[in-house]
């Protein structure tokens, strides 16, 4: 088992605080945190998923998705179970929902990879890529690491360019640790509503905002993708605020409108495509780079 990083033991009893995220889940011994992959075992914080992922597949890079990144590559992709959200909407809810420490089982028949042998399968297929996604990397933020830094520092000098998929709920201490080794990023904007993101999501805007702002301050490339829901988080003058946002960091933010189906827990209709050439057309008279996708 693989003690995490970025928490605090707290008092006598065993509770433990961890820092990796926003939610910042004070956990006592036997439990896990919100994410249910980092679980308080003994008074120490341990990763469940280390090492385990429960996705892995060669993707064209345009579907993380990313247009401006190496466009017409092929991509390593792996991922685990957990997520520290819950949205409502989870398109990937079979893997990101799962609770291991309901089901040990099913964890426990899940082949055991290490960073070292993740790398070498990315170079036995030849590819030059690799990325964090299916879930949520942060909440297996120290397989990632270890992963990445291997990807940067390889014995053979063959360097493999690295991208990270995510919701951007992750603590600014641990975000600037990992920047060094991850070249870019995917970043999911779920709306421009705090109440959104509380209510739909169980997290907060002002977290994904600072993490955009930052990787964008530390030049990385970024694109973000707003999944636009009929009737949630379709108001107008909202996504102009946001698009404004990401143009007072940098016009050239490439913005991926993508239509959304009805998954998990949340009902609703096709997002029609008359809504989605709306939002493109208000997108494009603030950002230069503005795609529209599962259409």
């Amino acid at each position: 088992m693989q003690e995490a990083s970025y928490y605090n033991k707290l008092d006598e009893v065993g509770r433990v605080k961890c820092l990796l995220c926003p939610k910042e889940c004070v956990i006592v011994d036997g439990k896990t945190g919100t994410c249910g992959v980092r679980k308080n075992i003994g008074g120490k914080l341990i990763s469940l998923v280390y090492g385990r992922p429960i996705a892995i597949h060669i993707d064209p890079i345009e579907k993380k998705p990313l247009y401006h990144f190496y466009p017409g590559s092929k991509i390593f992709s792996i991922g685990t179970f957990g997520c520290n959200l819950s949205c409502r909407f989870c398109q990937n809810y079979d893997i990101s929902q799962f609770d291991p420490t309901e089901d040990l089982e099913t964890l426990e028949e899940i082949r055991y990879f290490t960073p070292a042998e993740v790398v070498k399968m990315c170079k036995h297929y030849e590819l030059e890529f690799l990325a964090f996604t299916y879930n949520e990397p942060t909440i297996f933020y120290e397989y990632m690491m270890d992963i990445a830094k291997l990807c940067k520092n390889p014995e053979d000098g063959h360097e493999i360019k690295t991208v990270v998929v995510s919701n951007g709920q992750i603590n600014e201490a641990p975000l600037r640790n990992l920047l060094p080794y991850i070249d870019a990023f995917n970043i999911d904007l779920k709306a421009f509503n705090e109440n959104f993101y509380k209510r739909i999501c169980n997290g907060n805007l002002e977290t994904t905002k600072n993490t955009i702002k930052i990787i964008v301050e530390e030049k990385k490339h970024i694109e973000v993708t707003f999944l636009l829901i009929e009737n949630f988080n379709d108001n107008k003058q909202e996504f102009l605020e946001m698009c404004k946002f990401l143009k007072s960091l940098d016009e050239n933010i490439v913005l991926h409108i993508s239509r959304a189906f009805p998954h998990y827990k949340l009902y609703f209709k096709p997002t029609p495509y008359k809504l989605m050439k709306d939002f493109y057309d208000i997108a494009k008279l603030q950002l230069k780079n503005v795609y529209l996708g599962n259409v």
